[in-house]
This record gives structure tokens, sequence and C-alpha cells, in this order.
């Protein structure tokens, strides 16, 4: 294992945050996530009020590298952005993802911390369905943490 890239354990503490463009997907999967019985940390935004994505992005990073969260869920607009934003920080592998497919392999093959969503392009029940197998897909590793070794480089 990369020290850089731990294993990721998605079974504890679930962080969201989203800026302005995803505050009300971010709000459908809070009530989800709840109502599916995970424990939810909401980092943020709180409203529909304009605000900057590295801010949430900023968050979310260090929730993870405190053991506040396990993983995270991250929404912006497209998804974009906030996803640019959290990997910048070492600790991080967000990926933005567009449907079950992609969420599945983002955990078995990308061992991804984070998933990203597009609040103004991801319709509310393909995201839950996108967190739910986020949050239920295990790492494969084998020919995968070979590859997930060389993102430490």
């Amino acid at each position: 294992m990369s020290e850089r890239f731990p294993s990721t354990d998605v079974s504890g503490v679930v962080a969201l945050a989203s800026d302005h463009g995803g505050f009300a997907l971010k709000t459908v999967l809070k009530d989800f996530l709840i109502a599916s019985g995970r424990q939810v940390l909401d980092l943020g935004t709180d409203g529909e009020a304009s605000v900057d994505y590295p801010d949430y992005a900023h968050l979310m990073a260090d929730a993870l590298k405190t053991g506040k969260a396990s993983c995270g869920i991250l929404v912006c607009g497209t998804g974009i952005g906030i996803s640019i934003a959290a990997n910048r920080h070492p600790h991080v592998r967000a990926a933005l993802v567009h449907d079950a497919f992609g969420a599945r392999l983002a955990r078995q093959h990308n061992d991804a911390n984070v998933l990203a969503l597009g609040g103004r392009t991801t319709g509310d029940e393909v995201a839950k369905d996108c967190a739910r197998i986020f949050l239920e897909t295990p790492f494969e590793g084998g020919r995968h943490q070979r590859r997930i070794d060389k993102l430490a480089v």
C-alpha cells in the first residue's frame, strides 16, 4: 500500500460539501444518506448564495485528513471545479461521476475517497444511485493498487 494513498474505508462518516450550484443536490443526498442510516458531516454551504467552491473542497480535504470523515461527496454546478480543487490535496482521490458505472469503477479501480457530482448536470435519482453504489463498492486492489501507487510519484 502507498503511504500517500491508504485504502479507503467508506463505511464511516460521510462528509458532504457543496457550493451554491450544488446546494440543492447536496440537501437531497444528505436526506438520502441519513435515511439510509449513514452518519453525515455537513460541511456547507448552507444556502444558494454565491460562494467559492475551492473553500468547500478544502474543508472536505481537511475532514478526511483529520479523520472527521472516512470519505466524502462534493457537489458544485458541474462537479468539475470542485473535483479539481479537491484533487490538489495529496490524500484526496476525487472522482467526477455521471452514472452508476462510473461510481462503481471509481471505487473498484481507483479507490476514490470522494465522489464528485454536478448539481446542474445530475438528476436526484441518478445522484442517489451513484452515492449508494460508491459507498457500497469495495476497492479491488491487485493491479489497481499498483496504478494508485504511481499517483504518489
